[in-house]
């Protein structure tokens, strides 16, 4: 198979999507948070957190949705632990998000420890399966790739869609990129910057929790250590990459997780047998990290993020 082959395969885009879904979630996350002027770096923690707590709630029992409910949960409570020390007590939003990240992973390991203290395997659930939307997913090479998903995977998609309506066509979204752009004048209307910075980060890591649940609940039935192996960094450049606006990031996400459904497929040919592994590994972060740096370049950082918010300084 070439590489002709393999780019226009509804296989490789099916793949290409089914990666991208976690990320879509996590960066939308990620953005709304920004977006209000709090970098949050706690992503990488809350997606293992909002993994294990979406796994075990439907292993107790939960349906596959009451799961995704609980790891939006498990998000929101950490993002409320971040906001408040970030926002209000205006700690240092690296420490805190470092520290959010470090406490999420270790507290979801001892409590897997606990609760399955003699497992050598995790259990297995009955993961979200692929459903086919009707006429749509019978489309030659768009419709297997793009309609004959899981139901998170247009959930995350949806997301987008309304992610990118609120910010630009509701006052509630004014609200949070102006608590980004300038809070004085957000303060100035009467309005509590505090309150709306404190929201989009619990509120967005809810997001990045159940992005994490896309995982153990519709690409894997099981959950295992180390599952997330770096997705919330990336989901951070990828906010970058988008220049803060929602289907950028989008598109970034689907670049991304196309050059990682590559890689896999590029190891299985004769090329494969002669080049090492290793380089076919680091190949979508290479390409990432070049696209980067193209689109950045151009992008508009929310003046006020990082910035802390005192209420009558200037």
């Amino acid at each position: 198979m070439d590489l002709i082959d393999i780019l226009t395969s509804a296989a490789f885009w099916a793949a290409a999507i089914r990666i991208a879904s976690p990320l879509i979630f996590a960066t939308m996350g990620e953005l709304i948070c920004e977006r209000a002027g709090v970098l949050n770096l706690g992503i990488e923690g809350i997606m293992v957190a909002g993994a294990f707590a979406g796994w075990i709630a439907v292993w107790a029992g939960l349906p596959l949705w009451g799961g995704v409910a609980v790891a939006f949960a498990a998000g929101m409570a950490f993002g409320l632990l971040h906001a408040t020390l970030s926002v209000p007590f205006g700690l240092s939003q690296h420490v805190v998000g470092i520290g959010v990240t470090l406490l999420a992973t270790s507290l979801t390991f001892y409590t897997y420890r606990v609760v399955l203290p003699e497992v050598s395997s995790p259990p297995k659930i009955e993961a979200f399966q692929p459903f086919e939307v009707p006429i749509l997913s019978h489309i030659p090479l768009i419709g297997p790739a793009f309609f004959a998903q899981t139901p998170l995977t247009y959930a995350a998609f949806l997301l987008v869609i309304a992610v990118a309506l609120v910010l630009y066509r509701t006052p509630l979204g004014l609200a949070v990129r102006a608590a980004g752009e300038n809070p004085q004048a957000v303060a100035a209307q009467g309005l509590s910057v505090t309150a709306i910075r404190m929201g989009a980060v619990i509120v967005g890591s809810g997001f990045m929790a159940v992005g994490g649940a896309f995982l153990t609940l519709s690409a894997f039935d099981s959950f295992f250590f180390d599952m997330v192996n770096g997705r919330g960094w990336i989901c951070i450049a990828l906010v970058v990459f988008g220049a803060w606006k929602p289907g950028k990031a989008l598109l970034g996400a689907v670049l991304f997780a196309a050059f990682d459904a590559l890689q896999i497929r590029l190891q299985q040919t004769p090329i494969g047998a002669v080049v090492p592994y290793q380089l076919f590994l680091m190949m979508p972060y290479i390409l990432s990290i070049l696209a980067l740096v193209l689109m950045s370049r151009r992008a508009e950082v929310p003046a006020a993020l990082m910035v802390t918010f005192n209420k009558g300084e200037r």
